[in-house]
């Protein structure tokens, strides 16, 4: 009973914190400060803190699901949504939120607006919005899956 609360528990975090910070903080950063370069810092530093989240969240729940007794299906379910979703965190982190912030350092204070660059770094953008969108999606479908 304990390990089943602790497993909904962590879960909830990691969802709940996806969904604060992509859908809640980062919207209203952007809507509110007036400057766009100020509010894309902001967001990239929670990120980053997100992606240390999601990793410890992963590790936490992982062990807890391995760890309990349910059945095989149900934990082969629940360790492939959890990998799946630490993939979409790692892709973004040590894949897309380096090579985004290249760009914006290479542009220096002129900024990427009408740049090639700037296309790169809007593709790199859009596609680590969908990844984000996957892992919000996946950790909703865990927590209903985890009960």
């Amino acid at each position: 009973m304990l390990a089943t609360r602790l497993r909904l528990l962590v879960a909830a975090l990691w969802a709940g914190s996806l969904w604060t910070i992509g859908y809640v903080v980062a919207p209203t950063l952007f809507l509110n400060l007036n400057d766009n370069v100020q509010a894309g810092t902001m967001v990239g530093f929670l990120l980053r803190s997100q992606a240390w989240l999601s990793i410890g969240c992963a590790i936490i729940l992982y062990a807890l699901v391995k760890l309990s007794k349910i059945e095989p299906a149900q934990k082969r379910t629940l360790s492939l949504m959890i990998v799946a979703m630490l993939a979409c965190a790692l892709v973004i982190y040590v894949g897309l939120q380096p090579a985004m912030a290249s760009l914006k350092e290479a542009a220096g204070a002129a900024g990427l607006g009408g740049t090639p660059e700037g296309r790169r770094f809007g593709i790199l953008h859009g596609v680590s919005q969908m990844v984000y969108l996957v892992e919000s999606v996946l950790g909703g479908a865990l927590l209903v899956k985890m009960r």
